[in-house]
């Protein structure tokens, strides 16, 4: 019988549990669906509830599938069929179901689901194409069989991410939005972490507040009620601040309340050990069976700028200005610093979370909400680890492709690089896990928090930069020159301004000056002479954004000059950037956000602007690049696959080095050459080889043996059968010496020529399968140059892929060296793509050397080794 549990949330926004059925469920389901438990089988069939609260757990929807006898070579198919309470109908339920009985039944082998509906009855084909699945139908006797197959296409999944989003994002607004609020633990002293809470509530949020201490009485001059059945009143959000053994209780009082969320300020959890880690388990899966949504626990609170449904619930001491910046920090205390921060640089917040544990509430949900809120514009991220980072590699490029994601993700020196039995294995690290995850879905990275406020700056009050070209405008030259600099390692350019641009910003600036770009007006610049050189910079054709460095001199004031600058900005095209560093001891002056453009991001070094211009040019040429083609197993492909997989578990167990027989039908299977190879007995290899022609390679083979070539188990330009049998004996003494005992030699045709390149997959516990690519051979891990990417691997991620690499120019023909064919790796890395997203029990692969020939002649495998494991292996 299968055991499975999950919790969803439904197109409303509110929670429900899936779990699989069980046999105490018999007499609720005969009593409720009668029809839909005809003829089920509790335990043969897979069947699944989906249920709300806990005490009593109410069932609302039923759904099983059972197989349908077939020919062995036909279709496994199976039979199901939905039932949802009445009351529950037209909120998700079906749907939910539905996608987890076709996620099951792709797990257990079934193709194709089948069901009986009545022409009269078009819910459940609308269901069935809301669900983005490739619905066929048959008519016999007047009823309807609809069929489809139950593996996600790229509709499907679409439809199923586009469901999820949409829920995450009403269940979040209505954390935001409520109508009224709970402080549980609201204390009396107003400079405790609840006496903030409620001071903050009081000054932001214009709903009812009512705050809970078991003495009642008065806080703060509102009425205090001793627990929340005392308030007599629903509440939308409950804030809970009590200690952490009192959390589980409040909560229960607040989903009595009718609470759609609660946020819990209260710390002693997950990040206590084992036994917080359970507690905050159990509050988790009541609130979800409960139907509601948890921010934290041990976190800061939350924040909406909203002037209309204003909420302050965090205990921040500083409020942060209203403006257009979605921020999460998964810290509390660093949140309370990052939102003083943002007011300190004038970085005005839409909405802030501090998620803390992030038991429910997560990075991805508030991603959702982000996209589509009308007052966020960037998005700014602060995380320590990641729930689900499967489900933010598909949503991410979504949101990123509308509004910026700059993100500071912690933990850089934290993942080493492990003990690994590959190549691939030992260069990947978790980093690379998150460098390749935010590269690919268009996250900007960035290293510190104070970078990461650089260019939400940026982003948050100007256009994406158009190009790498850079106008510099500047009253002094070493400021210039530095940022000069900056920009060019950030992939920025410098031009030279037109003639009628440099002829007319000679018409009145000193002789002194400099024109060269940077424009460096010397340090006797005037106000009026910024404000002339910003416009004609601005709008030269030749110049994509403008940088504006002032160093305070004696003859002029940064006051003066800020209100110089400002309108200077204004007369600049809308769709160009414009950025100022201000070499000052002390901030910006405020006339840097009187012109017609608003606040204009300032810096307080030359290098901080170029980081934060070149970050947000590379997002901008993110956006704009096309998505690339992805290549896709057939359906016969995928059977034949799982087939050699199949018989190679059932056969040597759950974990283990396919044979190397297994290797090359696998590759083959998904389109990769290799080298013709034949494995042998040792005393066999001579004769086999004449068979084979020459030049051959000899491999030995033996148990545990991984690295061949380090115990002289490698034997190359063999061309003849005595130079084989030498070779044999001799590797047979060598790898005994190392502790080996030789079993079989692998005979290879020699492939001389081309480029040694490296392709392989590790499996990341975190980010699942990562493909990587680069120069191989024995020195792979000394050179260490590689570059790394999620599947899907489109042509063009494949191209990025190679082009990242340092030894790149190889490709070319480096210094009269002959070219490669760069065309011929990039379809093995697709081919490869696809056969990892199809095999999930591939754990690692390497295909090291792989020998890139000349231009149209292809790309060979020369050494192959998967390593394949059922899931949890």
């Amino acid at each position: 019988m299968l055991s499975f549990t999950t919790d969803v949330l439904l197109k409303d926004g509110e929670s429900l549990r899936i779990r699989a059925v069980r046999p105490e469920d018999r007499d609720g389901l005969a009593r409720q669906f009668p029809p839909g438990l005809d003829g089920h089988d509790f335990d043969q069939d897979v069947g699944f509830v989906a249920t709300r609260g806990s005490t009593p757990e109410e069932i609302v929807g039923f759904g099983r599938f059972h197989r349908l006898e077939a020919a062995p070579d036909a279709v496994p198919r199976a039979e199901f069929a939905l039932s949802v309470a009445d009351a529950w109908r037209q909120r998700g339920v079906g749907t939910a179901l539905l996608e987890q009985m076709t996620a099951a039944a792709s797990r257990l082998g079934v193709e194709r689901f089948e069901a009986d509906v009545l022409p009269g009855a078009p819910v459940m084909m609308d269901l069935l194409a809301h669900l983005g699945f490739d619905v066929g139908r048959e008519t016999r006797g007047g009823v309807v069989r609809p069929w489809f197959p139950v593996r996600l296409t790229e509709a499907s999944r679409r439809a199923i991410d586009a469901r999820a989003s949409s829920a995450a994002a009403r269940s979040i607004r209505a954390l935001f939005e409520p109508r009224s609020v709970a402080l549980l633990g609201a204390s009396r002293k107003p400079q405790t972490i609840s006496g903030t809470l409620l001071t903050n509530l009081r000054g932001s949020f214009k709903g009812a507040i009512y705050p809970v201490n078991p003495a009642g009485g008065e806080i703060q001059g509102l009425p205090a009620f001793p627990s929340v059945a005392a308030i007599g009143q629903p509440i939308d959000v409950g804030i809970i601040a009590v200690p952490a053994v009192g959390v589980l209780q409040a909560v229960r009082e607040c989903a009595e309340a009718g609470a759609n969320a609660v946020v819990v300020i209260s710390a002693g959890f997950g990040e206590m050990g084992s036994e917080g880690q359970a507690e905050q388990e159990r509050i988790r899966d009541f609130v979800r069976r409960s139907g509601m949504r948890m921010v934290g626990p041990n976190c800061m609170g939350i924040l909406n700028t909203d002037p209309v449904a204003g909420l302050n619930a965090t205990f921040a001491p500083t409020a942060a200005p209203a403006g257009n910046v979605g921020m999460l920090s998964q810290s509390g205390s660093l949140g309370v610093a990052i939102l003083e921060h943002a007011s300190d640089l004038h970085i005005g917040i839409s909405s802030f979370v501090s998620v803390g544990n992030k038991a429910d509430v997560s990075g991805n949900d508030l991603l959702a909400f982000w996209k589509d809120d009308p007052r966020t514009d960037v998005i700014a991220l602060y995380l320590e680890s990641f729930g689900n980072p499967r489900r933010f590699a598909r949503l991410a490029p979504e949101v990123a492709r509308r509004k910026p994601i700059v993100a500071v993700k912690a933990g850089r020196s934290a993942a080493g690089t492990r003990a690994a039995s590959s190549h691939s294995a030992s260069l990947a690290c978790l980093d690379v896990g998150v460098d390749a995850l935010f590269e690919q879905a268009g996250v900007i990275r960035t290293s510190t928090l104070e970078e990461m406020f650089d260019v939400a700056a940026l982003l948050s009050t100007q256009p994406p930069p158009p190009g790498p070209r850079v106008g510099v405008v500047t009253n002094a030259g070493g400021p210039g020159i530095l940022l000069a600099d900056a920009c060019e390692a950030q992939g920025l350019v410098l031009p030279e301004l037109t003639a009628a641009s440099l002829e007319e910003l000679r018409s009145f600036l000193p002789a002194a000056a400099g024109f060269k770009n940077p424009i460096d007006m010397i340090a006797s610049a005037t106000p009026e002479q910024y404000e002339r050189t910003i416009e004609i910079v601005g709008r030269d054709p030749n110049v994509d954004s403008v940088i504006v460095v002032f160093v305070p001199p004696l003859v002029t004031t940064a006051e003066e000059i800020g209100a110089a600058v400002a309108r200077g900005a204004s007369t600049v095209p809308s769709h160009k950037t414009v950025l100022t560093v201000f070499l000052a001891s002390k901030d910006a002056p405020p006339m840097i956000a009187s012109g017609g453009r608003g606040r204009l991001p300032t810096y307080t070094f030359p290098e901080n602007a170029a980081r934060a211009l070149g970050a947000a040019l590379k997002h901008q040429r993110w956006r704009e690049r096309p998505a690339g083609a992805v290549v896709r197993l057939t359906d016969e492909q995928r059977a034949r696959a799982r087939k050699i997989v199949q018989a190679s578990l059932d056969a040597k167990g759950d974990r283990h080095w396919l044979e190397t027989e297994g290797v090359r039908a696998l590759l083959e299977v998904a389109g990769i050459a290799m080298a013709d190879t034949r494995v042998v007995r040792p005393e066999e290899a001579a004769a086999t080889a004449r068979d084979m022609g020459f030049p051959l390679v000899a491999k030995a083979v033996a148990p545990g043996l991984v690295h061949k070539s380090d115990v002289g188990g490698v034997a190359l330009n063999l061309r003849g059968d005595g130079e084989v049998s030498a070779a044999v004996a001799a590797m047979r003494e060598s790898v005994a010496k190392a502790g080996y005992a030789l079993e079989k030699v692998i005979l290879q045709r020699q492939i001389e020529g081309g480029l040694e390149a490296l392709v392989g997959v590790v499996v990341d516990p975190t980010f699942g399968p990562l493909l990587v690519c680069g120069i191989g051979g024995v020195q792979v891990e000394l050179l260490r140059d590689v570059s790394f990417h999620l599947p899907p691997v489109s042509d063009l991620d494949a191209a990025e892929m190679i082009d990242r690499l340092r030894l790149r120019p190889l490709f070319d023909g480096y210094r009269g060296g002959p070219p490669a064919d760069r065309s011929a790796l990039i379809t093995l890395l697709q081919r490869l793509s696809a056969l990892v997203e199809e095999m999930p029990e591939l754990r690692e692969l390497d295909l090291n050397p792989v020998r890139v020939m000349r231009p149209g002649e292809g790309a060979i495998v020369v050494d192959a080794r998967i390593l394949v494991g059922r899931s949890g292996t």
